[in-house]
């Protein structure tokens, strides 16, 4: 088996982020929960609700997209298979991403949707609540995928928001196909409660059938897999079925499991929290770099709370620093 020469390449949703400021008022009053994301299935929804934010930030988004991003100012060489659209913030995530030195070659997709956008509202406590149209990421297809880049890196990364709709599905099984036949390992986040309560027979399938090599996932989300109110009874559930289990616990840090070797590092310390947008996101980047290279798992842990600390410290989802310094001043 040849070395790969890419760290991670991965799948997911090409969108926009939108960010405005908002407050509890705001959020309640137009039906939405504090700190959740709910799916917008229509354009005219979408164009409904940004009309009603105040002035906001656009920035390049969409969860496995940020990770990349992240792992990319990390020095990590990596690539992105996502599709958007043949319009204004299609290019604008387009050259977003290259910017970052990130492989992107999918094809735009014509016509409608549009790509997809997320509109962020993000209160004063620095909670966000997302609101995400998923345009043209929702029909990626099979078609779309550069099997051979798939095949030269490490790591492929799925996230698991792009599971939902059934062609980025089926694109996503077939990319897990063709890592598993060029020897690379399979990294998944779970992403969201509402993805789990949808697919959980589908999850519990890719784990159960040792197609998973890495599982990344907060508190809540285990818990929601586990179908259990304790997260160590849902973590001890899990643990013995995957080669690699990570947790993050918000304020509380994360935690690994690999090989019986359990180990838990606190949060990385924050100023001040603006906008929690991409905290997981970073925080993978920062752990999928460090066992690219060959790191431990304290260390790897330790980015990534360092990564997840830096992003959460302004608004939007992409790091606004260089974490390769950031991460030879902290990690070594």
């Amino acid at each position: 088996m040849t070395s790969p020469n890419y760290a991670v390449v991965a799948i997911g949703n090409a969108i926009v982020d939108i960010l405005a400021p908002a407050t509890d008022e705001f959020i309640a009053d137009n039906g939405m929960t504090k700190g959740a994301m709910q799916l917008v299935f229509s354009p005219e929804e979408a164009d409904a609700l940004y009309a009603k934010m105040g002035p906001g930030q656009e920035i390049s988004g969409g969860s496995a997209a940020n990770t990349i991003a992240g792992i990319a100012s990390l020095g990590g060489k990596c690539g992105f298979i996502g599709q958007v659209a043949d319009d204004q913030l299609g290019a604008v995530f387009a050259h977003d991403i290259r910017a970052a030195g990130i492989r992107f070659d999918t094809a735009t997709r014509p016509g409608q949707p549009t790509t997809g956008r997320c509109l962020i509202f993000v209160t004063p406590d620095g909670q966000r609540t997302m609101n995400t149209f998923l345009g043209a990421s929702h029909y990626l297809p099979a078609a779309a995928l550069d099997r051979a880049l798939i095949a030269d890196a490490h790591y492929l990364y799925l996230e698991g928001y792009l599971w939902d709709p059934e062609e980025p599905r089926a694109a996503m099984r077939a990319a897990i196909d063709v890592a598993r036949a060029a020897g690379r390992k399979v990294a998944f986040t779970l992403s969201a409660e509402f993805v789990i309560e949808r697919h959980r027979g589908a999850f519990h399938e890719l784990i159960d059938h040792g197609l998973i090599d890495v599982l990344f996932a907060n508190e809540a989300e285990i818990m929601s897999l586990t179908e259990t109110a304790d997260v160590e009874a849902a973590i001890a559930a899990v643990q013995a079925k995957v080669p690699l289990l990570v947790v993050t616990l918000s304020e509380r840090g994360a935690l690994a499991i690999a090989g019986g070797e359990r180990v838990h590092v606190p949060a990385a310390p924050v100023e001040k929290v603006v906008d929690t947008t991409g905290a997981g996101d970073l925080f993978a980047a920062g752990f999928l770099h460090a066992q690219a290279e060959g790191r431990d798992l304290a260390q790897s842990l330790r980015l990534g709370a360092i990564c997840a600390a830096e992003v959460i410290s302004h608004f939007g989802a992409r790091p606004q620093v260089d974490l390769k310094q950031l991460a030879a001043e902290s990690v070594g």
